[in-house]
């Protein structure tokens, strides 16, 4: 473990070296995060005209979903876009020959050898909307909502992490993932806004099928201390199992990987 830690440490602080000299790009990417939250809250707004509400949830519980989606968005700007889109160039470059022969495990490699600061405010941004949300909507913390909250997200990234680490991992067949990684990304917008937002079909696709739910609704109920138990304890088996998958399925795609230099 201490090694692993070692090793991050190492890759992180020689990303922040490097994005030193781009502070042009970050300012950049900053002001098209905030235009990108400014357009979805005003979105989310129209669901409210009137004094409306969508489903159970209010425009401040609802908020709570939007902080959550912006703080995942911005684990996924800083984490798992920089390194998981990056795969499909290993492989056809033959480069992942490389990451292979080092004496670390190769997901984990491929999995947090860049990180992107960029994302920094994105992920402060998302936390300080969901706790300023959920104290409007007359939310009272404790310890096990905190802790609930924080699983909560876990699972929602290691979902998250899992599908994206599998359509990155098919690149070993199929070279051009680019357009199954826009759909992915779409889906998770789609997280921004309640479950109840949608058709019924879609919430059942949305909870079992593509577990967007899992991602934003139901952290945004653990902090409001309305999860249940039973949704905790179920998505805590799914993200178990789509890490167990994606660890399974790239062990299996290694065996059908054609090194560069044989």
């Amino acid at each position: 473990m201490q090694r692993y830690l070692k090793t991050i440490r190492l890759f992180w602080s020689t990303a922040f070296a490097s994005q030193l000299e781009y502070q042009l790009n970050f300012l950049i990417e900053l002001l098209a995060m905030l235009g990108t939250l400014l357009g979805s809250v005003f979105i989310l707004s129209l669901f409210f005209t009137g004094g409306r509400q969508l489903g159970d949830w209010t425009w401040e519980s609802a908020l709570v979903i939007q902080g959550v989606y912006t703080f995942l968005d911005g684990l996924t700007n800083a984490l798992l876009r920089p390194n998981l889109t990056e795969i499909v160039n290993y492989v056809r470059e033959g480069t992942l020959d490389y990451v292979l022969l080092k004496p670390i495990d190769s997901q984990f490699w491929l999995s947090v050898k860049k990180f992107s600061f960029a994302g920094l405010p994105e992920i402060i941004l998302g936390l300080s909307i969901v706790f300023w949300a959920a104290i409007q909507s007359g939310s009272t913390f404790s310890i096990y909502s905190l802790f609930v909250f924080i699983i909560s997200l876990l699972i929602g990234f290691i979902i998250l992490y899992s599908v994206w680490f599998l359509i990155a991992a098919s690149s070993i067949w199929f070279v051009k993932t680019w357009n199954a990684t826009e759909v992915l990304r779409a889906l998770l917008a789609a997280g921004r806004y309640p479950i109840s937002a949608y058709p019924v079909i879609l919430r059942f696709i949305f909870t079992l099928v593509l577990p967007v739910a899992f991602l934003t609704t139901f952290p945004a109920e653990a902090i409001l201390g309305e999860l249940k138990f039973n949704i905790l304890f179920f998505g805590l088996i799914l993200s178990s199992l789509f890490f167990i998958f994606s660890r399974l399925f790239w062990k299996f795609a290694l065996k059908h990987y054609t090194s560069a230099s044989s």
